[in-house]
């Protein structure tokens, strides 16, 4: 079998970089409008949960509260746009836009699309995290500059939630199907991975549920790094994220791609 260059095919990173460009281009094409949330969210969740509570709760895990929260908040920020970009984005680009027909008539492989779709949105995850951590730590609620670790954990973050969310895509025949994803998936990882409490606070039951949450092993290890504490539990959490991604990566690749072509 002649190789990809034997037959005059982009490199392989090319060919990746290629799909990532063309979703920075669609991106950056509406700057303000797609660049400006990230930066307005976290003030709003921190005004209207996190000032409020903190009158009610003044330490968490033996940091401030809203510390506490600001420590996490980039995690769910990455989480959220890396899970939108690959279940409803994909979708449309799949099934209404046929962004992925063009693609495959060109050099592209399933496998180039798939990667650099995963890519891209480890791209936003990091930006989305960055732009937390750099409204956190304007009001002093984050270390620094230990803090500016956590937009690197927000790009893998990014990119693990992709491939989760490129596996739901495979699945889904029908737009609307997302909301049992969001609904049901997402928001429960929001609120017992250890953002807004820690995991220990749980029953003991929930606290072993909790550690199948992908986003409770984001959210230590970006915590943990933020406050330059390591533990044996952070390298699980860090062989979690990489299992976890090849595993739902594999997935999608199977499932997905049989959708890409047929």
């Amino acid at each position: 079998m002649r190789s990809s260059k034997e037959l005059g095919y982009p490199p392989f990173l090319t060919r990746i970089l290629s799909v990532w460009y063309r979703h920075y281009r669609v991106y950056t094409k509406y700057l303000i409008s797609n660049g400006l949330p990230p930066f307005l969210e976290p003030l709003i969740f921190l005004a209207g949960i996190g000032l409020g509570m903190s009158r009610y709760i003044h330490e968490m895990a033996g940091v401030s509260y809203l510390t506490f929260m600001a420590t996490g908040l980039p995690m769910t920020s990455a989480m959220y746009t890396a899970a939108f970009e690959c279940s409803y984005s994909t979708f449309i680009r799949l099934e209404f836009d046929k962004v992925y027909d063009g693609m495959l008539s060109s050099p592209l492989s399933v496998s180039d699309v798939l990667l650099g779709e995963v890519l891209w949105a480890g791209t936003k995850g990091f930006f989305f995290s960055l732009a937390v951590v750099s409204v956190v730590s304007a009001f002093g609620l984050i270390p620094m500059p230990a803090g500016l670790l956590a937009p690197f954990v927000g790009f893998f973050t990014g990119v693990m939630f992709a491939a989760l969310s490129l596996a739901i895509t495979s699945f889904v025949s029908n737009i609307n199907h997302f909301n049992f994803y969001f609904t049901g998936i997402l928001s429960p990882m929001f609120f017992f991975s250890g953002v807004i409490f820690p995991i220990e606070n749980l029953p003991a039951a929930l606290r072993y549920a909790a550690e199948v949450f992908p986003l409770t092993h984001s959210v230590r290890i970006a915590r943990d790094l933020t406050f330059w504490e390591f533990s044996p539990a952070m390298l699980f959490s860090l062989l979690y994220i990489v299992v976890f991604t090849g595993l739902m990566g594999w997935i999608a690749w199977k499932r997905l791609g049989r959708k890409m072509i047929s």
